[in-house]
């Protein structure tokens, strides 16, 4: 689709409520209005006193036009010019409206700290955002509860992620950094030795900070790919080389039941690891095939169990919405497994089609579920957790999800992820160690980024670089 600007520059908003409309749809700059084709026009003119964001549409042999007006400038008004035209023309749907960013609840945070009333903030979701009713009173519920774990959070620390880039496979849908451990084994103890000397060089920068670690989560992959005796290197490693006595949260993904066993969860227990994650995403055996994972429901019901026994019960869930193939009558046989299990943690994801996945590569030979459908999903997902006593308590969204919805994280009150609040609502630094890792540098409302190269050869023959990458953290 050809989408030629006008008087604006604004190219980035226009596209993302476009490819919102018009998922997967690469769009082709024109410099002159074109004459036929699908395209859209996106134009600024300003007499003076009034600001008119127009939009020309041009879809399947229908051409429509909308004009917004306002007296001020604002990109969210050529995203309302297209939205309006869009859903009349195509019938889109689209319940959080104009909104195309990654964090809905943050607006509402933030509305609200600078002195806007619930209802305000409402009406501000309803009228400038033309988001639904529902999604407007989430934003506002999850908002409320980051405000009161927000805060108490603590002025002086830091918090720290460590990646581990293994997976027994690789799942149809997966975009992140991670291998098949079966095919790369050979790279997990030259992995770990890098991971050491990043830990290690790490350690003593920030031993010349004021700051102190307040969470830890190791995730990637699935760190409970390593043996019980690496994941216990790991930990006892990064005990021996941070200062972890003012510690409030160590977090670690066992996201795969087929990786774990007694041993390892024996060892994260005797290293006081206080919540961790195992994840079924589904509960229908059907669907764990389509999606690449070794694991059936029993087993993940049987990890849980495990888990519980060893004493480790603050346990995370996640669940996706959307994952092909499957109806909304199949997700409630998810929930109802979720239910019947009662984690303290929950959190239900909007299947989203990464362009790295296999999803992405092979689309046509799946069936995505609709948007309606995905939305009916979150709606059922949002009652029952309600029903179960569980509150969402962070919420971000990411591209090319199904419906452009959201991800939800929901838990028993007082069991929040302080992680995941913290570095969704960008309010505290994240320092990241590993392949794909990316430090987050909080100070004040600047926040700078330094990456780590995303693969594990590269990432194990060129650490010395990644120690020096580390050095622009702590300027």
């Amino acid at each position: 689709m050809k989408i030629c600007l006008v008087n604006h520059n604004e190219r980035y908003a226009v596209c993302e409520i476009a490819m919102a409309y018009f998922p997967r749809t690469k769009f082709e700059d024109a410099d002159t209005v074109p004459e036929c084709g699908d395209y859209v026009v996106s134009e600024l003119a300003y007499d003076g006193s009034i600001y008119s964001y127009i939009t020309i549409l041009s879809y399947n042999g229908e051409v429509r036009t909308n004009t917004v007006t306002s007296k001020e400038y604002n990109k969210t008004y050529f995203k309302q010019s297209f939205h309006t035209i869009a859903k009349e023309l195509i019938g889109g749907f689209l319940p959080w409206g104009v909104l195309t960013g990654i964090r809905p609840g943050k607006i509402a945070r933030e509305l609200m700290e600078q002195g806007m009333s619930e209802s305000q903030v409402k009406d501000k979701f309803l009228d400038f955002y033309l988001t639904t009713p529902k999604k407007a009173e989430l934003a506002i519920e999850v908002a409320k509860n980051e405000m009161q774990t927000l805060s108490n959070i603590d002025k002086d620390a830091v918090s720290l992620y460590v990646g581990i880039p293994f997976c027994p496979t690789r799942c149809l849908y997966c975009s992140f950094t991670s291998q098949s451990i079966k095919f790369t084994s050979k790279f997990v103890e030259p992995y770990l030795e890098a991971l050491y000397k990043e830990i290690e060089y790490t350690a003593a920068k920030l031993r010349e900070t004021p700051y102190h670690i307040e969470t830890i989560y190791i995730g990637g992959g699935t760190p409970t790919s390593l043996t019980h005796t690496q994941l216990d290197g790991l930990i006892k490693k990064m005990y021996a080389e941070f200062d972890l006595r003012r510690i409030k949260e160590f977090s670690v993904e066992a996201g795969r039941p087929d990786t774990i066993t007694r041993e390892k969860l024996q060892v994260l227990r005797e290293n006081n690891i206080s919540r961790i994650s195992i994840n079924p995403q589904t509960a229908n055996d059907k669907t764990l095939k389509v999606i690449g994972r070794n694991h059936t429901v029993k087993e993940f019901e049987e990890s849980y169990a495990l888990a519980m026994d060893c004493g480790l019960t603050n346990i995370n869930t996640d669940i996706i919405a959307g994952l092909p193939g499957e109806s909304v009558d199949d997700f409630m046989n998810t929930l109802d497994c979720i239910e019947r299990l009662n984690p303290t943690n929950v959190t239900v994801h909007t299947m989203s089609i990464k362009r790295s996945s296999f999803l992405a590569q092979e689309y046509d030979a799946y069936s995505v579920t609709s948007a309606e459908a995905v939305n009916s999903m979150l709606d059922a997902s949002y009652d029952r957790m309600k029903s179960m006593g569980k509150i969402p308590y962070y919420m971000y969204r990411q591209k090319n999800m199904l419906g452009n919805l959201e991800n939800v994280g929901y838990c028993d009150e007082g069991f929040e992820n302080l992680y995941n609040i913290y570095i969704m609502e960008e309010v505290q630094s994240i320092v990241a160690l590993g392949t794909g890792a990316s430090s987050k540098i909080v100070k004040g409302s600047e926040i700078n980024r330094v990456f780590n190269v995303k693969d594990v050869y590269e990432y194990i023959t060129r650490h010395d670089e990644m120690l020096k990458r580390k050095d622009q953290i702590f300027m």
